[in-house]
């Protein structure tokens, strides 16, 4: 497959966008326990930052462990993370 630049940004606001769904679903049936960004990022032991420009779409790389924490701690499946949402 050949790689496309422009492709790569697109992913990621992807990801992105996920993460922020997911978080929010996480938060919603778990009132108790909610994540914000700071909390995620903290658990994942990245900056409050990176999550914030993650879920923006504004980041374009984010490793595979980071992303796999990610999944665990919102108890989500990682390819979940990939799948385009309409």
């Amino acid at each position: 497959m050949l790689y496309i630049k422009e492709s790569r940004g697109e992913i990621f606001k992807i990801i992105g966008a996920n993460v922020r769904y997911y978080r929010g679903l996480y938060n919603l049936n778990n009132p108790s326990k909610k994540i914000s960004q700071a909390k995620l990022a903290e658990m994942c032991d990245v900056s409050t930052g990176l999550i914030g420009s993650l879920e923006t779409g504004k980041v374009l790389g984010i490793s595979i462990p980071v992303l796999y924490n990610i999944s665990q701690i919102l108890n989500v499946d990682i390819e979940k993370f990939f799948e385009e949402r309409k």
